[in-house]
């Protein structure tokens, strides 16, 4: 629920309905009921999340987004911190996949698990404001189709 903003521009960018899993904890890393707002069914999910740490919250959810009738679930989570037994935990989900960028070096392995570089993202966010330009419009989705249209313009 507190991701519901970042969603729903990753939603809107592309143009897919929006599905939230709104989890309720009893205390840290430990989660104490979780519902799904929306329809999911006969669907390809993709969830998103900022921070993976243990991966008891995305592998919950996408065990429950299967349970609701989902096609297949996939994850995309910014940091991969990966604690404890998230590797492992991964491995036994329902994920078909989690894409990870690498913010944070991997510590482990799993076929499951993808990494994107946000290298280019930072090279031009440091660019930018070596020439006073703004870094915020790198990270708003109508920004990101220019950014796409310019990259592949130089390609």
């Amino acid at each position: 629920m507190g991701s519901t903003n970042r969603v729903r521009e990753v939603a809107n960018y592309f143009n897919a309905e929006m599905v939230i899993c709104d989890k309720h904890r009893k205390r840290a890393n430990e989660i104490a009921s979780m519902v799904v707002i929306g329809e999911v069914e006969g669907k390809d999910i993709v969830l998103v999340d900022d921070i993976c740490d243990t991966a008891g919250t995305l592998t919950k959810a996408a065990g429950l987004l299967m349970e609701k009738g989902a096609k297949s679930v996939r994850a995309l989570c910014t940091h991969p911190i990966l604690s404890g037994n998230a590797y492992q935990t991964i491995e036994d989900s329902v994920l078909d996949e989690l894409v990870v960028c690498d913010t944070i070096p991997l510590k482990g392995k799993s076929d499951k698990i993808k990494v994107l570089s946000v290298a280019d993202l930072f090279a031009i966010a440091i660019k930018n404001a070596h020439e006073n330009k703004s870094i915020s419009s790198l990270f708003f989705h109508s920004q990101l189709r220019e950014r796409e249209r310019t990259r592949e313009h130089r390609s």
